[in-house]
């Protein structure tokens, strides 16, 4: 292949900005443009100086033919067509037209005018103008050329002027040389000086696009963490604030533009006082406080604040975080499973022992006793030993003490029978009479699932419920309905407040609660046992008879394809002595959140 003519010359200028990226070229073009642009403007400029002065002189019939007014009214025309028509083109060929049209132009129209003056007008410092825009913009080489073009015709015009005269004058030979001289010297440091700038440009448009991906990835980043920071001047006015601090102090997010000020609120007084200190002291200070609002739950925070360097004159800034210290505490409980996974598995497996003892002596016990009473006690020692078998069975698959058992065998419970007689049991058990309403909508559904497990399930997410309910008649309550053809829903509601954001993030994490007297384990057994079987378990806030409420709900795969919703509604019935309440609503009446139907899915 033919070697590419532009590697037979100098690099130009915008070397510096090569670049396989389409930004390096969008710059370089940039670049190239701005420049363009400024000679094209100069040479105009000059074109319409020469042609006001050459329409001067035949007005005064002082100097120069008329036809040089043509030539002048020409050159500006064409400077103008090059500005405004004339696209740019960077230097890759030495003699693309482009720059025939304009550094030719120029040298050739500047050579007329030089050579057929007749005043003692000179034009020599009009040839700077080709050879800058050659030496800048294109190669060197080129910018070299221009200039020995321009010595050339100097010292031609020099000797000819000799020759028609018949004198020889060593003075004119002597000043077109160092005029020419002048040339090459200025097209070598305005080359050099252009690659200077052009890399200093491009080195300054690299770092600041660095920098402003840095920028953008530092907002990322503190936009998204859990831990509130404020940027605090010393007049108490928040000058920035990531989502988790508006979070924090206004309870919701606020518009970026929003000024806070510290000691605007009450609630923020001691937040203020923590600020002012740390810039009395000139030194990091933390402290745990508590956001008392009227509008929301009380808030227990953990502030520390540091220092900013001063930059000049100016006085630095706080950085104050902010961190919940539910939070903490909630991490520091999910740290500690670990070991309580290990050491649930050693009491599982030291359990085991006494209780095979049990069962064992149990049965024959069963075996010596004949009164019926007697018998009801065995069974009872034989179905609770039963149970805590079970019980530690779990406990050691939740510690991975050993794999989990197929679920696949699980027996195909009839899901509202189930529920029911589980209801019942936990009525008597918690005392909730009235409380509970039992809505069953899928009679004919079966769902894969260990009784034990769904049991623990429903008395967990109902125990959840009587902390958080009301207390009022039908409070809670627990609904099935099919979802879809292959899922059935079982949810349970309550009329119990809103929870809050934090506490939300944390529902279904092991040891975290919103009460100190709960082990935060009921909802991270609920999650267990519903992954265990293919089910899913969530939360969301909803509305049932106009009454805003908490919704935990599961969607458990049907044993066999969901029925589709009866018209009719299942009656439940219940020992004389054992109520609960019971509410007949249609089926098609859903469960909705702002508008949204809660029915299947």
């Amino acid at each position: 292949m033919a070697r590419d003519v532009s590697s037979q010359f100098s690099p130009s200028w915008y070397s510096a900005f090569e670049g396989t990226h389409t930004q390096s070229r969008e710059q370089r073009m940039r670049a190239f443009s701005r420049l363009w642009s400024a000679f094209m403007r100069a040479r105009v400029f000059i074109a319409a100086v020469l042609l006001s002065l050459q329409v001067f002189t035949l007005v005064t019939q002082s100097a120069g033919p008329q036809w040089l007014v043509v030539v002048c009214s020409a050159h500006l025309c064409a400077a103008l067509v090059m500005m405004y028509f004339w696209r740019p083109v960077e230097h890759r060929h030495p003699m693309h037209i482009q720059w025939v049209l304009t550094i030719g132009v120029d040298v050739l129209v500047f050579a007329l005018l030089q050579s057929f003056q007749i005043s003692n007008i000179n034009y020599t410092a009009l040839f700077a103008l080709p050879v800058l825009l050659a030496a800048i913009l294109g190669s060197l080489t080129l910018g070299m050329a221009t200039a020995a073009s321009v010595t050339l015709y100097l010292l031609g015009e020099a000797g000819l002027s000799a020759l028609w005269t018949s004198d020889l004058s060593t003075a004119r030979f002597l000043q077109a040389g160092l005029t020419g001289t002048g040339f090459f010297l200025v097209a070598v440091l305005a080359h050099q000086l252009a690659i200077r700038l052009a890399r200093e440009e491009a080195l300054a448009a690299s770092s600041q696009a660095a920098a402003r991906a840095q920028a953008q990835v530092n907002v990322l980043v503190i936009e998204s963490l859990t831990v509130g920071v404020l940027v605090v001047d010393p007049h108490g006015v928040v000058r920035s604030a990531n989502p988790a601090a508006q979070s924090m102090l206004l309870g919701q997010v606020s518009p970026q533009a929003a000024k806070l000020l510290l000691s605007a609120r009450s609630s923020w007084q001691h937040l203020a006082h923590l600020v002012n200190e740390t810039f009395a002291r000139g030194e990091a200070l933390e402290t745990e406080t508590t956001i008392d609002d009227e509008n929301r739950p009380s808030q227990r925070l953990h502030a520390r604040t540091r220092l900013t360097a001063q930059s000049g004159r100016s006085a630095g800034l706080c950085v104050l975080f902010l961190e919940d210290l539910r939070e903490v505490e909630a991490r520091v409980r999910t740290e500690k499973l670990a070991s309580m996974g290990r050491m649930s598995a050693a009491v599982a497996h030291e359990i085991r022992n006494p209780l095979s003892a049990i069962t064992q002596a149990n049965a024959l016990l069963d075996e010596e006793v004949q009164a019926p009473a007697q018998k009801r006690l065995t069974r009872m020692i034989e179905q609770n030993a039963q149970r805590l078998s079970r019980i530690v069975d779990d406990i050691l698959n939740v510690a991975r003490a050993q794999p989990n058992q197929d679920t696949t065998t699980a027996p195909a419970l009839p899901l509202d029978q189930t529920v029911r007689q589980v209801a019942l049991e936990w009525v008597r058990q918690s005392r909730a009479d009235r409380i509970l309403g039992v809505h069953v909508h899928a009679p004919a559904a079966h769902v894969g699932f260990d009784p034990e497990h769904l049991r623990r399930l429903l008395i967990n997410l109902l125990d959840n419920a009587l902390r958080h309910a009301s207390g009022k008649p039908s409070s809670i309550r627990l609904i099935t309905q099919p979802s879809g053809n292959d899922h059935i829903r079982l949810s349970v509601w309550s009329d119990g407040q809103a929870l809050e954001a934090s506490v939300m993030r944390h529902l279904f994490e092991p040891f975290f609660s919103s009460e100190s007297r709960s082990s935060g384990l009921g909802l991270y057994i609920c999650r267990e046992l519903c992954e265990r079987y293919g089910a899913q378990i969530a939360y969301r806030r909803t509305r049932l008879d106009q009454q805003e409420g908490n919704e935990f709900y599961a969607l458990i795969p049907a044993a066999g394809p969901a029925p589709a919703r009866e018209p009719t509604q299942q009656s439940l019935s219940y020992p004389a002595g054992d109520s609960i309440a019971t509410r007949a609503e249609p089926h098609s009446r859903p469960m909705t959140t702002g508008g949204a139907s809660l029915g299947a899915r």
